[in-house]
């Protein structure tokens, strides 16, 4: 699974990013996550705000930051 956390760096992407960190680890899941903070990869993903959540490419989230347990919720449903 790969996961990307879209975003230039603000406190809301961290935040998402330390959630995401978290979901993984209760969930007891592997994945490879990567920031993505240039502003010309980010809109190729066709996102108006940050951050996003994209995992294996489809973007699940943007503009909003997820908490643990509704990111637990997107991942298990994949």
């Amino acid at each position: 699974m790969n996961i990307k956390i879209l975003g230039t760096g603000c406190p809301n992407c961290q935040r998402l990013e330390q959630n995401t960190q978290q979901a993984l680890e209760e969930l007891k899941m592997e994945a490879v996550v990567e920031k993505v903070t240039r502003i010309e990869d980010i809109m190729g993903y066709g996102i108006m705000s940050t951050p996003a959540l994209v995992v294996d490419g489809m973007v699940l989230v943007a503009g909003t930051v997820l908490g643990v347990e509704d990111i637990k919720e997107k991942l298990a449903d994949l």
